[in-house]
């Protein structure tokens, strides 16, 4: 069904729009969903691109689509397929050794260490990802809802699936705030952080579980492949407006909700998926935040990854995040 068989054109009357869209519970439930799934993106996805472990992301993105395919084709719902793949995969890369015991590369970067990782994880998404097309092929009974599993739907957005999205966001906030502080740490400088007794390669594992969590989650509303536009542009966006954490946290997940919201509302009025519209919105709010940073360049007030290290430091010397 598309949308343009269940709702009206756009009446450019914004009170009576929402109205007219929130009539139907299952944009209720997508606008719920929504906001619990920018709130784990934001959040998670700040510390990702701080971590460079933007690819680690892309493949657990990924891995949600065969996740969701082998769930129907054992007659299973897909949320369990989302989650049992995407932490699954978080583990295996998060068992793969690092160079000198520590998390040298953050994943992505310099070292032996970064490279066997980038390896291993590359050659996990490539499998799983043709894994996935072979689940669909054995049951050809799925193959109408290929697009909505890779580019995202909100249609079928249930009540129960706002429910377990809720609980895990809960759960995977919960999580990093304990670990955030040392997590921080771990990510600005995991040398001097394992110097000081801090468990690196421990807060790598559990992250990579809980961006495993908060992908499947997110898959769900935007799709397998462009999960990953909603956890990266944001947070990227964010890291190109202030040096700050917390405000760094705060500005990504304003800008995920936003992001999402006004793709649902626009998807809602359009025959486009809303797939779509985020990576559209998100983009357009990442390439303003280059034109800011250029202008900030200009006057010498840039903020980069040196400045998000000599705010996050301190946190460890004075007890505060600012």
């Amino acid at each position: 069904m598309l949308i343009a068989d269940a709702a009206t054109d756009w009446s450019w009357n914004p009170v009576a729009d929402l109205r007219q869209m929130w009539a139907f519970p299952f944009m209720v439930n997508a606008f719920r969903a929504g906001a619990i799934v920018a709130v784990l993106a934001g959040v998670i996805g700040w510390y990702m691109v701080l971590r460079r472990q933007s690819f680690a992301g892309h493949t657990l993105s990924t891995v949600a689509f065969p996740g969701a395919a082998g769930a129907t084709l054992l007659g299973v719902g897909a949320v369990y397929g989302y989650f049992t793949f995407c932490v699954g995969a978080a583990l295996v890369i998060a068992a793969i050794p690092r160079a000198g015991g520590h998390e040298s590369g953050h994943g992505s970067g310099g070292g032996s260490g970064g490279g066997e990782e980038a390896a291993v994880t590359g050659t996990i998404q490539a499998f799983l990802l043709g894994a996935g097309f072979l689940f669909i092929a054995l049951y050809k009974g799925f193959l109408g809802g290929v697009d909505a599993l890779l580019f995202g739907s909100f249609l079928g957005v249930t009540t129960t699936q706002v429910e377990v999205l809720a609980a895990v966001g809960a759960a995977v906030l919960l999580v990093l705030a304990v670990v955030g502080r040392p997590l921080l740490f771990a990510s600005v400088d995991p040398a001097v952080a394992a110097a000081r007794g801090v468990p690196v390669r421990l807060l790598s594992t559990v992250f990579l579980v809980v961006l495993g969590a908060a992908t499947a989650a997110t898959s769900q509303i935007t799709g397998a492949l462009l999960v990953f536009a909603l956890l990266v542009m944001p947070a990227a966006t964010a890291q190109n407006l202030t040096a700050r954490p917390v405000l760094g946290i705060a500005a990504s997940v304003g800008i995920a909700l936003a992001v999402t919201w006004t793709s649902l509302t626009v998807a809602y009025y359009s025959p486009y998926p809303i797939g779509f519209w985020v990576t559209t919105f998100a983009f357009a709010a990442y390439a303003a935040s280059w034109g800011v940073r250029l202008l900030r360049e200009r006057r010498g007030r840039a903020p980069g990854r040196r400045a998000v290290a000599a705010a996050g430091t301190p946190a460890w010397t004075s007890g505060s995040l600012l």
